[in-house]
């Protein structure tokens, strides 16, 4: 339900994540810490006693927030890797079939480059909004029945014949992985525990016994890396979405490739 996030500007994301959570402890340290401190001892071993719990807690909190923020990492690297091996299968398809003899040569160039084309200007603005695009499947389909429609007439053609197979499926299966990794994310429960966490994190800095400007400072410190912290997680937990995102650059250069490699020359 917080994909609105993604909407709007990085700079604008990273602002508003630190700020509320600077908001939430400013606010709570002037208004709920004084309700709080009617039910805390006077006594100066009440803030051994809060930091050696809050010692604890950030020790769990910070372990979840690290292994969340390389995992998040990983996920978007893996996903990265997936578009490039899908651009390269692709490219690789591409000149497997310029070696084809005319007339089929021409008709399977132009359906990769119609391909190549859709996922640029069709697919990738659907995945931004995390929605799977489904036109791609017709495309695949019509090439591959062209594909499988060619007959090799010597050794040399069936033996480049089997290679664009092989290679054909290597990209669809490059192509399956970037479609199911649309909406790969950190699970919604997941993200519930991390911001109870934070806010049980800054509501046990309201306990200690401190100056008033001392505690607005150094709980406005730890709320605003908590904010940039969860900020980050958040930026790069969809690999598709929001301005940190996978962008079509790999197929645009493939696109370019295409149109630019020259004509296959043919013995006369």
């Amino acid at each position: 339900m917080f994909y609105w996030i993604y909407d709007i500007p990085t700079e604008s994301f990273a602002a508003l994540s630190a700020g509320v959570f600077v908001a939430f402890s400013i606010i709570g340290c002037l208004v709920l810490r004084p309700v709080l401190r009617l039910f805390m001892p006077r006594k100066s071993v009440v803030n051994d006693v809060v930091g050696y719990i809050l010692s604890c807690f950030c020790v769990f909190y910070g372990i979840l927030l690290g292994l969340l923020a390389v995992a998040v990492y990983q996920n978007y690297s893996q996903v990265e890797a997936n578009v490039t091996k899908e651009t390269s299968s692709l490219a690789a398809l591409y000149y497997d079939v310029s070696a084809y003899p005319d007339p089929d040569r021409d008709p399977l160039r132009q359906s990769l480059r119609d391909y190549c084309q859709y996922v640029i200007e069709k697919a990738w603005p659907l995945q931004r909004k995390g929605i799977v695009p489904s036109g791609g499947v017709a495309k695949v389909r019509d090439f591959h029945n062209k594909l499988v429609k060619f007959q090799p007439s010597s050794k040399s053609e069936e033996i480049i014949h089997a290679e664009t197979l092989r290679q054909f499926n290597v990209f669809v299966e490059h192509r399956r992985m970037r479609l199911h990794s649309v909406n790969t994310g950190i699970p919604s429960v997941m993200w519930y525990v991390v911001l109870v966490g934070a806010v049980i994190n800054i509501a046990m800095v309201w306990l200690f016994e401190v100056k008033l400007i001392t505690h607005l400072f150094l709980g406005g410190l730890l709320a605003f890396y908590l904010g940039t912290m969860i900020f980050l997680v958040a930026a790069m937990d969809n690999p598709f979405r929001g301005e940190v995102s996978i962008t079509p650059e790999a197929f645009e250069l493939v696109l370019e490739l295409m149109n630019d490699s020259p004509e296959p020359q043919t013995a006369s």
